[in-house]
């Protein structure tokens, strides 16, 4: 490789870093041939994703022939990237930063992922290339497996960026009356002028608003780093469900104080996990391993 050349980078985990893929073929007793089938993450940075060991740990359970890799395209090389893996035979890939939004301009976005304005997960199975938001569907299934209901209730979400737009939907949509509390006041209206049945706030008004709520999500970066907090104690009661998004640490700050007031409480892990089932169970047309991805998953964590 000349000087001032660019290695292209991938990883496979956690076996062999030759990718296989579909050129490694296995020879069966009656002669035919079939492919193992690869599916992957497209971001730049993915060298921290959890992804890998969540997916191949389903894959394992299944008896499914399968590999997940990761890869990171610079950004100016998105669209070849996906057009490759179009043409390697890649069946599926998951999307992360910086890449979630560009993704919309290289595939057929379906509905919800045309309204949150952001693709996680990339379908090749089908005769077009599709784009999908599991994050909306990973953080609903994340309550229904702790018997939380939605329809009805009144929920807070802080936070308008990102995972606060898929949230925000996804509670729309399951039937709650949203309240987007936000520390630019005005992303949380911009968002809530999209979001049915939503309000938007700014974060001084979060007491006043879960005064009445039932659930709140954190779908801020807050805790991540720092032992903090988006929301004051004082505003939580036992009547709260509350999903934390942040996923590292599992514990944060604002589970704890939830958690001494007696409200239900959910790591951010459950709609991490979830929004990989979804994936898996779109690619694989399976019911995904749940309690082994969720297990290998942990383990990571």
């Amino acid at each position: 490789m000349g000087e001032g050349s660019k290695a292209r980078r991938y990883t496979l985990w956690p076996r062999s870093r030759c990718i296989r893929a579909r050129s490694e073929l296995l020879m069966h007793r009656d002669r035919v041939l079939t492919a193992m089938d690869v599916y992957g993450l497209l971001g730049n940075p993915v060298g921290h994703s959890l992804s890998p060991p969540m997916h191949e740990a389903g894959y394992e359970a299944l008896g499914i022939d399968a590999r997940y890799v990761t890869f990171e395209p610079e950004p100016a090389e998105l669209g070849r990237a996906i057009d490759g893996a179009e043409a390697l035979g890649i069946s599926g890939l998951n999307v992360t930063i910086p890449f979630k939004q560009d993704v919309l301009d290289h595939v057929e976005a379906d509905e919800m992922a045309s309204r949150i304005g952001a693709v996680n997960t990339i379908d090749f199975t089908g005769e077009t290339v599709t784009g999908h938001n599991t994050d909306a569907a990973g953080a609903r299934r994340a309550f229904e497996r702790h018997d939380v209901a939605l329809d009805g209730e009144t929920a807070v979400v802080v936070g308008a960026g990102g995972a606060g737009r898929a949230i925000s939907f996804m509670l729309a949509d399951a039937g709650a009356s949203v309240a987007i509390a936000n520390r630019t006041e005005s992303s949380a209206h911009e968002l809530a002028a999209v979001v049915p049945c939503a309000t938007g706030h700014g974060l001084d008004s979060l007491e006043e608003l879960l005064a009445d709520a039932s659930v709140l999500v954190n779908a801020t970066s807050v805790g991540m780093e720092e032992d903090t907090t988006p929301v004051p104690a004082e505003a939580l009661h036992g009547d709260l469900a509350v999903l934390d998004a942040v996923y590292r640490p599992l514990e944060t700050r604002l589970l704890r104080d939830a958690a001494e007031r007696g409200a239900t409480t959910i790591d951010g892990a459950w709609m991490l996990l979830y929004q990989g089932v979804e994936a898996f169970e779109r690619w694989t047309g399976r019911d995904a391993p749940v309690d082994a991805m969720n297990e290998a998953l942990r383990t990571e964590l």
